[in-house]
């Protein structure tokens, strides 16, 4: 397994309305376990969407390991061109930061929004040109992460695509660590 799909909620799915929010780095920290535990399997490209929320964190947290001397590089393929352009100054500037630490940049559609499709064509193409998914989802909370889990599942179904989860009970049991280290 060389690419790792990472995905998962959005922020406002989660309630984090804010960039200071707490579970931002228990969000982080539970993919960070994750992702290093893969790179001993051979990981070597984290692949987001660079949708607001779990796949932002995600490429802040790739790029934070590599930062660190981790052999992981980044591949942000948004599914439209200017995604962020409605987002507030504060989100905006995040994100570029997260496209200037990235290894690979691209758009599956050469243009700006222009319906659901390109949401479902980012999907298709990202779980094609990937190994595995590791996904920050939890079947008792609901969200948009669940399209992505289906079309994975179907894909697992016909050929070896390993599919990772951080549930509620994983992120629980890292801020339970955090509060356990920190006392």
């Amino acid at each position: 397994m060389k690419s790792l799909l990472v995905t998962g909620y959005k922020a406002s799915e989660l309630g984090i309305f804010s960039l200071k929010h707490p579970g931002i780095r228990i969000i982080k920290k539970a993919l960070k376990s994750r992702i290093a535990a893969l790179l001993d399997e051979g990981l070597e490209w984290v692949i987001v969407s660079g949708q607001w929320g779990v796949e932002l964190w995600a490429a802040e947290t790739a790029i934070e390991m590599k930062e660190q001397g981790y052999p992981l590089q980044l591949a942000v393929i948004t599914p439209f061109l200017e995604q962020e352009e409605n987002w507030s100054e504060e989100k905006q500037n995040v994100y570029r930061q997260v496209l200037a630490g990235a290894d690979y940049v691209n758009s599956v559609t050469k243009s700006k929004y222009s319906g659901p499709w390109q949401f479902r064509a980012r999907d298709q193409f990202l779980l094609r040109n990937s190994d595995a998914l590791l996904l920050v989802y939890d079947e008792e909370n609901d969200g948009s992460p669940k399209f992505i889990k289906e079309q994975a599942l179907r894909q697992a179904g016909t050929e070896n695509y390993p599919i990772f989860s951080i549930n509620a009970n994983d992120l629980q049991n890292t801020a339970d660590e955090e509060t356990l280290y920190r006392d």
